[in-house]
């Protein structure tokens, strides 16, 4: 009998100087490749939800028990047994993960390991940055269960373009890592064994810069999403302002004309 499978929370150190914390949050359900099901939807969004509410976390990682699969995408043991109804509660509670992940106010990476697979694809896709393994494997088959590709799958224009998107979502092909660097779905590509070291490269310059400014940097780009330039614009300028009350602005500028032993 499959696991049900869980979502764990560890905190870990980030930056330089590894006095900021930083939240890995770890899908475990390994004998079903941490495929999701309704429990681990809930699970998964209540954990990142937890991190996001923590004013202490700089940065999340999102990423895959074992070294075999990232998310492997929905339960089809669960899915193949839904009527519309629960296919409607299903979908909107998978959709809920990725509404988190995206609202969640500071940066979150994607540590893709192994397969990322429809549903866990979305997952991706909803994460500030990813880093895959090379034997990392990308796929949205959907179609070839006899359903379409939905909910953040329509973030994927944004990431590969049209073309991509169509010939991902309409042909339900499988893509190698370096297949995925080059489309521009994921940002690095590494050896398994570098994952980790990877994830560190951004990790430690977002727990070094300034906190606020990163939270206000995370919440603009994912407004922009949804904008056009023109509002885009103005938003970044109520964003700046608003900045200033913070006092950030003005101590981190101090700081560095001081280690710059500058006068302003």
């Amino acid at each position: 009998m499959a696991s049900e499978g869980r979502v764990t929370i560890e905190m870990r150190s980030g930056g330089k100087g590894g006095d900021q914390r930083v939240a890995w949050i770890l899908v475990d359900r390994q004998d079903r490749l941490n495929c999701m099901s309704t429990g681990q939807n809930r699970r998964l969004t209540e954990a990142v939800e937890q991190v996001g509410a923590d004013d202490g976390v700089r940065a999340v990682v999102v990423t895959g028990a074992g070294g075999r699969s990232f998310i492997g995408g929905a339960d089809l043991t669960e899915l193949g047994h839904l009527d519309r109804a629960a296919a409607r509660a299903y979908i909107t509670g998978l959709h809920r993960v990725n509404a988190a992940i995206r609202a969640c106010p500071v940066p979150v990476i994607a540590r893709v390991n192994g397969f990322c697979l429809g549903g866990g694809l979305e997952v991706a896709a909803s994460c500030d940055m990813r880093v895959a393994s090379e034997n990392a494997v990308f796929a949205m088959p959907e179609v070839h269960m006899g359903l379409p590709s939905v909910i953040e799958a329509a973030l994927l224009p944004g990431l590969i373009g049209w073309g991509k998107t169509r010939e991902m979502l309409l042909t339900g092909r499988t893509y190698d890592a370096a297949e995925a660097l080059a489309m521009n779905f994921v940002e690095r590509v590494v050896a398994p064994a570098d994952l980790d070291a990877a994830v560190a490269d951004w990790i430690d310059p977002i727990c070094d810069a300034a906190p606020l400014a990163i939270r206000s940097q995370k919440s603009l780009i994912t407004a922009w999403e949804d904008m056009g330039p023109r509002g885009g614009i103005a938003a970044g300028i109520d964003a700046l302002a608003d900045a200033y009350l913070t006092g950030e602005p003005q101590a981190r500028i101090a700081a560095f004309f001081a280690a710059k032993g500058s006068k302003t």
